[in-house]
């Protein structure tokens, strides 16, 4: 199977919000996205599929190893990283961003909640908004959309970390150090990633966090596709979130 679409249907079963925002991404440049998203889920997935941390960092360091190769042309046999080696031949993907990525993914399988709002907002910094500085940079917008990326990123993460409370605390895991505190956060990232404006080469990296309002008016509820789209289409042709 085509690596690029083994990443796409990994995306579209497995993280529909990134999905239906990277259909906002020009065709030449979709597939990149993909791969990137599709790597996201593979390092998020470590900590479902491990019991013991020493077993999480294990599969960490196949990753790290992995989009080293990659980055290199010589990728292990794996759709993700096969997909990936051919997106750092198109794309200026900053290493310490990866790294980042991974080092962060450790508190996943830690079991115990971020020791303050601080020690959260340093772990989603180096996942959700990395993710989207890496998106930016995939479609050409280099460094100069960094703010954005931390504050769009931090508004979708705590939306994220919010509705996936309920499943950590039936598990025996919670990890956000105050509920109200991470929605009050939440909607003071996305007001400030909602004034500035996002050119419109890049705009299919941020679009996830058009979602947050509909997040947060109740995080345990489902928002149906419909309402998705709009708030995507929405934001695209504004130019901002």
């Amino acid at each position: 199977m085509d690596p690029f679409l083994a990443c796409e249907a990994i995306v579209r079963g497995h993280d529909p919000d990134r999905y239906l925002s990277a259909l906002f991404a020009p065709e030449a440049k979709r597939r990149h996205l993909f791969a990137l998203y599709a790597l996201n889920h593979e390092l998020a997935h470590v900590a479902e599929a491990v019991r013991e941390p020493m077993m999480g960092e294990i599969r960490l360091q196949w990753w790290r190893e992995g989009i080293e190769g990659a980055r290199k042309g010589e990728p292990r046999v794996h759709g993700v990283l096969e997909a990936l080696a051919e997106t750092f031949k198109a794309c200026d993907l900053p290493q310490r961003l990866f790294d980042a990525m991974i080092d962060a993914r450790a508190a996943d399988f830690s079991g115990t909640p971020f020791a303050n709002d601080r020690a959260r907002d340093l772990y989603l910094d180096a996942t959700s908004a990395n993710l989207m500085r890496l998106t930016a940079c995939a479609l050409d917008g280099g460094n100069s959309l960094d703010v954005l990326a931390h504050d769009a990123g931090l508004a979708y993460g705590l939306a994220g970390l919010l509705r996936s409370e309920a499943h950590h605390t039936s598990r025996g895991k919670r990890f956000l150090p105050n509920i109200e505190t991470a929605r009050h956060d939440a909607r003071a990232h996305f007001d400030q990633a909602r004034q500035q404006r996002i050119p419109r080469e890049t705009m299919a990296a941020f679009l996830p966090a058009a979602l947050v309002p509909l997040y947060l008016r109740d995080p345990r509820a489902d928002v149906a596709l419909h309402r998705k789209q709009l708030a995507m289409l929405w934001s695209a042709a504004r130019g901002r979130l």
